[in-house]
């Protein structure tokens, strides 16, 4: 055999050798790469994703959709080959696995904390928007969880709403703690509270929950430390004066909250927000209407472009990842609050682009 013909099947079987290796050795990565998008003003699943009753809504038209990033599974063992792919890939990312599954968290753990996130998530968005709009939000302290073996399992539950704390009453969430805290552990504790389908019944009614009841827990040590704990979290929960659904199936993680609050100001109020332009975004909000930054960025640029967006809402913090590498096409706007992407809407609306904020890589 010529030694050229000998050379290059040599390399050839070595280059088949190493392919097939690449294949059988798992690396710890994961991939992350655009997911589907969604207009918060239109359908999902046949249903509209905004659903108003009890308030006069507006027709709207064009597209305020919220964005996604699709993972790799939690069980799911990347092989070098894809993981180089990833890495050369241009609408992909390949991280960590650690960085999307932390401390050993299961799939399932990590779907039930997202799916969590995302209802928190529509609670706010429905706060801000509203409060954007100038209509009253009432706010009350409810136990939010309750620690398994804790002083409080199976005497307070989820959705009670804590009116006092030893004949204290109670207006933020962090005042349980305060209060808590005040006791040696092995004190105990009174706790002046609405069961949580007592208030539910009210809320459904729409009316305020009457009565309550005293419940005692003897507190216990918190961990290493001397604080006096019963073992739940106390949290915000807010009542609208109509009804706000959010219809969406299969979607996790806070990061729609502007999207979502944007939609609904959209369809409250008269006209159109985006002036029939495709617009997408993403970023947190909270209930003051502040937006906060959100992972996976530029997939979520990627697949509003592929969608056929002409301008995406992002979060300041996230300004200049964003810019780094903007999809042809897309114009990337800054925003900081609820205010400021409504500002930006109006801008866009009116064709006075050139006085965007803009996100820079500086």
């Amino acid at each position: 055999m010529p030694r050229r013909t000998a050379t290059m099947l040599a390399s050839t079987l070595i280059l088949i050798t190493l392919l097939c290796a690449g294949v059988f050795i798992t690396v710890p990565y994961s991939e992350m790469s655009p997911g589907p998008t969604v207009n918060t003003l239109g359908k999902a699943a046949g249903e509209p994703v905004l659903q108003i009753s009890g308030r006069k809504t507006y027709p709207t038209t064009g597209n305020l959709n919220m964005t996604t990033v699709r993972v790799t599974g939690a069980d799911y063992k990347m092989n070098l080959v894809e993981a180089v792919y990833g890495w050369l890939a241009h609408d992909s990312v390949v991280v960590p696995h650690d960085t999307l599954y932390p401390d050993g968290k299961t799939e399932e753990e990590s779907t039930q904390e997202n799916a969590e996130e995302f209802s928190q998530s529509q609670e706010s968005a429905k706060t801000a928007a509203l409060r954007k709009l100038g209509i009253p939000v009432k706010t009350r302290v409810v136990v939010s969880t309750v620690l398994k073996d804790s002083p409080a399992e199976g005497r307070l539950h989820a959705g009670d709403v804590v009116k006092a704390v030893d004949g204290t009453a109670v207006k933020d969430p962090k005042d349980v703690a305060k209060l808590v805290t005040r006791h040696e552990p092995g004190e105990k504790v009174v706790f002046t509270v609405v069961p949580a389908k007592d208030a539910a019944a009210a809320e459904k009614a729409g009316k305020e929950p009457v009565g309550s009841e005293d419940i005692t827990i003897t507190t216990k040590k918190a961990g290493d430390d001397d604080r006096a704990i019963v073992g739940i979290h106390a949290g915000p929960d807010n009542t609208f004066p109509f009804s706000i659904d959010i219809k969406l199936a299969d979607v996790g993680g806070p990061s729609a909250g502007l999207m979502f609050s944007l939609g609904i100001v959209d369809k409250l109020t008269p006209g159109n927000l985006t002036g029939g332009t495709f617009v997408a975004g993403t970023g947190t909000i909270d209930e003051a209407g502040k937006v906060g930054p959100i992972g996976g960025i530029q997939m979520k640029t990627v697949g509003a472009r592929d969608a056929g967006a002409e301008y995406f809402l992002t979060p300041s913090d996230n300004c200049a990842s964003a810019a780094s590498d903007v999809p042809e096409g897309l114009t990337l706007v800054k925003v900081k609050t609820i205010d400021d992407a409504t500002k930006s809407l109006e801008k866009i609306r009116k064709g006075d682009t050139a006085g965007l904020p803009q996100c820079t890589t500086g």
